[in-house]
């Protein structure tokens, strides 16, 4: 019987990734780590391969992304409060980076630092005034 994987997210090392892999297996969900071993023997290709993706199977996908948004850390501003979208108002933002041309994809620590907002989409760049 083949199984379809679902990637519901993808970590910059791997040990990012291991709370979230404990919470979900606590859950009863399986959990597979692809590119995991990778990263631990070489962590500076993170970049160049996506990280490590954090796998469930396809049929517990939905399950997962609820467990997933009820612990994940969503992004702050220097002030610790979480960044709202101007947008929709939601407090759910992430950092975000396009990585679309090759020079950031070598150094992606030059690109400038953007938020995604979890809720709509939009992606903004911070607020420099507040």
């Amino acid at each position: 019987m083949e199984e379809k994987f679902y990637i519901l997210a993808a970590f910059e090392f791997a040990a990012d990734v291991q709370i979230l892999k404990g919470k979900l297996e606590s859950e009863g969900i399986p959990v597979f780590l692809k590119d995991e071993n990778t990263l631990n023997s070489d962590p500076l290709i993170s970049h160049a391969i996506g990280g490590v993706k954090l796998q469930v199977y396809a049929k517990d996908k939905d399950r997962a992304l609820e467990i997933y948004n009820e612990v994940r850390a969503y992004a702050i501003d220097d002030q610790g409060n979480p960044i709202v979208c101007p947008n929709c108002k939601a407090r759910k933002s992430e950092a975000y980076y396009g990585r679309k041309t090759i020079f950031y994809k070598l150094f992606p620590f030059f690109e400038e630092k953007k938020y995604k907002c979890l809720n709509c989409g939009i992606i903004t760049k911070p607020d420099k005034h507040a």
